[in-house]
């Protein structure tokens, strides 16, 4: 699809939409979106923002209004190309809460106006030998918000209503944003750790996904969480939260781990995170790119039947489980604010290492 350029495109037409529930609303011809026109660096400014077309609506979709996105890591390894093209052009985000604007024909139990999350998972074929098991993470068929189908950096965006999810009360839309990908991506990495009541949890890594885990190890195990991450303000957040300790990324922590995660995209971290399980700890890595692991030395990293596991997108199931969770204690959202038209400059932050927890962006001027 052809993309106009600023000062270029047409002045935006208005179209009614009525939803199957009988509510009316306006609904401009174009929005502001960001595209990734050329994955590269960020200091190559692959990003564009300008005028595009407001989404098409398919008849079980949901047609969103944005408020705000959350800036997640995977959305820069879309924009610098660590992860292939998928879609050209693609508008980037997938931690997204807005306000259903207009219904498709055939949903129910959604109303224009209501609140909504779209989270990373877009779709799964839902007749597969993972998708029968549970395991719609790994459908072959999968498709991902920001990646497949256009996403956040926006003022509008559409999501499968089978794939949207209602959000917990109690928060504001920019502390709710990251809970729909680093929350819910945090949540199952720690289930995939296999940390049990009272154990002692490594986070390695402490961005908008670890402060938010860390939280849940902390309220609903128990645990001893001890982070280690070369920024110093991420180990001082670490420690306002109530972690027991926080030290360099490649510290050692200060008592052997049953379980650990790996947040950072460092493969270099691999050993030396499993080098700091006890006999039967297991690590998990939570993102979904990560740098060439180093030969392990299978005496002093995996032996003793230390495990290594990966963490592959989400269920709705974990979805669901986690913003329940959140809903239950409510969580410490750090985030920082940033204008949609700023959204180039919202990654650049992140890939430099200068976004304390979450990066948003206000899509609702």
């Amino acid at each position: 699809m052809p993309i106009d350029r600023p000062g270029t495109a047409p002045q935006p037409s208005e179209v009614t939409v009525t939803s199957p529930v009988s509510s009316t609303t306006t609904i401009p011809g174009t929005m502001r979106a960001w595209s990734v026109r050329q994955p590269g660096p960020m200091s190559g400014h692959p990003l564009n923002i300008s005028e595009k077309p407001v989404p098409t609506l398919g008849p079980a979709d949901l047609l969103v209004r944005v408020t705000v996105c959350a800036v997640c890591r995977t959305d820069l390894h879309v924009t610098e190309g660590d992860l292939p093209v998928h879609r050209q052009n693609v508008t980037p985000g997938h931690e997204i809460v807005g306000r259903v604007a207009a219904l498709g024909s055939a949903v129910d139990g959604f109303a224009v106006g209501d609140q909504i999350g779209v989270a990373w998972l877009r779709h799964t074929c839902g007749s597969c030998a993972y998708c029968r098991r549970g395991a719609e993470n790994l459908c072959p068929d999968s498709t991902y918000t920001g990646w497949d189908a256009d996403g956040g950096y926006a003022e509008y965006t559409t999501v499968p209503a089978a794939f949207a999810y209602r959000l917990p009360p109690g928060y504001p839309d920019r502390e709710l944003a990251p809970l729909l990908c680093a929350g819910i991506i945090g949540f199952r990495a720690l289930r995939r750790s296999g940390l049990a009541h009272g154990g002692r949890l490594g986070i390695y890594g402490f961005g908008a996904s670890a402060h938010l885990t860390a939280q849940v190890a902390l309220a609903e195990y128990g645990a001893r969480v001890h982070v280690l991450t070369r920024s110093a303000a991420a180990r001082q957040l670490a420690l306002d939260l109530g972690v027991d300790s926080s030290a360099g990324a490649y510290d050692q922590p200060p008592e052997p781990l049953d379980a650990a995660i790996i947040f950072a995209p460092v493969g270099e971290l691999v050993p030396v995170a499993l080098r700091a399980l006890d006999r039967g700890g297991i690590l998990a890595v939570a993102g979904i790119h990560l740098s060439d692991v180093p030969a392990l030395n299978y005496e002093r990293e995996l032996f003793y039947e230390r495990e290594l596991r990966s963490v592959t997108a989400n269920t709705r199931r974990d979805g669901q489980d986690f913003l329940a969770l959140a809903g239950q204690h409510h969580l410490q959202v750090t985030t920082s604010a940033y204008p949609l038209a700023d959204a180039d400059r919202a990654l650049a932050d992140l890939a430099a290492d200068r976004v304390n927890g979450a990066a948003v962006l206000l899509c609702e001027t």
